[in-house]
């Protein structure tokens, strides 16, 4: 069992920058955040693959949004630099799911645990 807790999101203008943090218990080598806009599917933005230290991004947020862990508080963050307003959405930290050094798919049924979600809009 893995439990998550975001926090972090909030109100933010194009261009800006906003970090997350996802709190986690249990362990899960693979971990991930999810965004999800209204009217839209759940997205992939960014996957962790813990055993190797490697991380994925989408193409959407390559060289603008940075994952990183802190061991000792096993707090997942994802810094989002140069914001647009399409990056706008809830956004979701995720674990159990399909990553390895290959990569990650970021299918939602396929990750198993998930946070209760964090809001972030930005506004132009």
């Amino acid at each position: 069992l893995v439990q998550l807790v975001e926090s972090g999101g909030g109100s933010v203008q194009a261009g800006g920058s906003l970090r997350l943090s996802c709190v986690v218990s249990g362990y899960s080598d693979c971990l991930a955040w999810f965004r999800q806009a209204p009217g839209n599917e759940r997205e992939g933005v960014a996957a962790f693959y813990v055993a190797a230290g490697e991380m994925f991004y989408a193409a959407s947020v390559e060289g603008r949004f940075t994952m990183s862990r802190d061991s000792a508080t096993n707090t997942l963050y994802l810094e989002m630099n140069k914001v647009k307003r399409e990056d706008s959405g809830m956004y979701f930290c995720a674990a159990d799911g399909p990553c390895g050094s290959w990569g990650a798919t970021w299918i939602e049924e396929d990750w198993h645990f998930w946070g209760q979600g964090t809001q972030v809009t930005v506004s132009s």
